[in-house]
């Protein structure tokens, strides 16, 4: 009988290397990548999701570039890194927050400047603050230690993102960052290597004009496990841990982030499973999407569009304040992901969708207690229909629909934009089933055209097709099921179909119409 592997301690929310090495915590190899971005170049970007890993990668490129030999025993970079060259490390991180002004923040620039100068013992006579407080910083290290200066920025962008929602404010920070970074691109000569991490990746017109010669990796194939696990990490690394777990069932709820190369699970999620053995919204539960809710009570968001979006590379590696596109925005708060690629001529396009259940049951959840008025009807409606679905109780499900939209006092239409456009009424009833975890179909394609959407349960297929009418019902939606043959497809698969076209009044702001066949 095989001896059960040793467990070790999980690495959680630890994003000190020499700590995780030191005390035998379970660690991810990511060398490999660090290795590969010094033989390859000099200046990178990288941009991933809070809570995944960027600020450990940093820090093991600092503790690497210091030489510190002996916490890099059994890895990658052991053998393969040159250790008997040490450079002086400049990181810089914004991720305690507390700036909230120019002042402020350059109070922070200047903190960290300065405990830099002391550690190195180099003291340069040019003090200012801003740009030449750091050019001089980096020119008196080169000097002292005859070697070129490692500089790691760590979430360039919090001091922006945490003010996001106040224009003003953010653009503030946003200059003052860009000033500091413009200091990085003239000091090139007494540089050996630079990297920014981020969640956004704010565009050239601003920011990045001033230092227009990172090469931006976040969607590059050959990263994309830069942070993160892959299927072989869990499987190898935390193979102690997986006894007990439905490997399957983990890789639904915590796997699909991709970013054009292989698919990773999210860390955050996987080391708090471990720990607690219940499937939970781990990393979705300590973000606050309140931004991304107000965007889209503000922009005619139909949401099933949400899980099958489609942008170009320019529109995903933008992020203004002020202009924010929807899908950038999404994306690189780690809410979608990319599912596929095509490259059409000069062109090269990317299909989002949900990485995972976590995000896809959460988000929408959370967004129909934004979208509507009654927090307490929504938890109390989800439940409901998944019993009436275990049921195979139909009429029970449309009252408990026409019933919910009764609920929302007219005047709560009048006050909120998204309640004005006709998506609203089918996306709702959308976010319900996906909110459930089922497996949710939204525009299939058939030779027929494309159904609005189809939900699977256990051996059923429930078929729907969504109108908006003035006032009385047409009976236009089940007409175009029955007539366009949607069901077909589902029957041939072995489901027992339930047909349900349903038409929405404008001028009643309900279901008018629920038709069965």
């Amino acid at each position: 009988m095989t001896a059960p592997l040793p467990r070790k301690k999980l690495p959680i929310g630890i994003q000190n290397f020499a700590k995780i090495r030191e005390d035998d915590y379970y660690y991810v190899d990511k060398t490999p990548f660090a290795c590969r971005l010094v033989e390859e170049g000099s200046y990178y970007f990288l941009s991933r999701p809070r809570r995944f890993g960027k600020s450990l990668f940093v820090d093991t490129l600092k503790e690497m570039f210091e030489g510190n030999q002996e916490l890099f025993k059994g890895l990658h970079a052991e053998k393969h890194w040159d250790w008997s060259v040490k450079r002086p490390v400049l990181r810089f991180s914004f991720g305690d927050g507390g700036v909230d002004s120019r002042e402020t923040l350059e109070k922070e620039l200047r903190i960290q400047v300065t405990k830099h100068a002391e550690r190195l013992d180099v003291l340069p006579e040019s003090l200012e603050e801003g740009q030449p407080r750091l050019r001089a910083l980096v020119r008196a290290a080169h000097e002292k230690t005859g070697r070129r200066v490692v500089i790691l920025v760590d979430e360039y962008d919090k001091p922006i993102l945490d003010h996001i929602e106040n224009e003003p404010l953010a653009k503030i920070m946003r200059d003052g960052l860009s000033d500091f970074y413009a200091a990085i691109k003239e000091l090139d000569p007494h540089l050996e290597f630079v990297l920014l991490t981020g969640v956004s990746k704010f565009s050239k017109v601003n920011l990045f004009s001033k230092l227009n010669n990172l090469r931006d990796i976040s969607l590059s194939k050959d990263y994309s496990g830069i942070c993160g696990y892959t299927e072989e990490d869990v499987g190898t690394v935390f193979a102690p841990e997986l006894p007990g777990l439905d490997c399957e069932k983990v890789r639904r709820w915590y796997n699909g982030y991709n970013w054009t190369g292989e698919s990773v699970y999210n860390p955050f999620d996987l080391l708090l499973l471990f720990q607690e053995r219940e499937y939970r919204a781990y990393w979705y539960e300590t973000g606050n999407p309140s931004f991304l809710l107000k965007v889209l009570r503000q922009r005619p968001t139909f949401l099933p569009e949400l899980k099958r979006s489609m942008a170009s590379y320019e529109l995903l590696s933008q992020f203004e304040v002020g202009n924010i596109a929807t899908e950038a925005l999404f994306f690189q708060t780690g809410y979608l992901t990319i599912h596929d690629t095509e490259t059409l001529g000069a062109q090269k396009n990317y299909f989002l969708g949900y990485p995972n259940l976590e995000v896809e049951t959460s988000l929408l959840s959370t967004l129909m207690r934004d979208w509507t008025p009654h927090e307490a009807r929504v938890s109390q409606t989800t439940p409901r229909l998944y019993r009436l679905l275990e049921a195979n109780d139909l009429d029970g499900m449309r009252d408990l629909m026409t019933g919910f939209y009764a609920s929302i006092p007219h005047p709560w239409y009048t006050n909120n934009p998204i309640a004005q456009y006709e998506g609203y009424y089918a996306s709702v009833f959308y976010a319900f089933f996906a909110s459930l975890g089922l497996d949710v179909r939204v525009e299939e394609s058939s030779n027929a055209g494309r159904l609005d959407m189809a939900v699977l349960f256990e051996n059923r297929a429930y078929i729907f097709v969504f109108k908006l009418v003035d006032d009385a019902p047409e009976g236009k939606a089940l007409a175009q099921i029955l007539a366009k043959g949607y069901a077909e497809p589902y029957r041939l698969a072995g489901n027992k179909v339930h047909c349900i076209g349903i038409e929405f009044s404008k001028a009643k702001r309900n279901i008018v119409a629920w038709e069965m066949a």
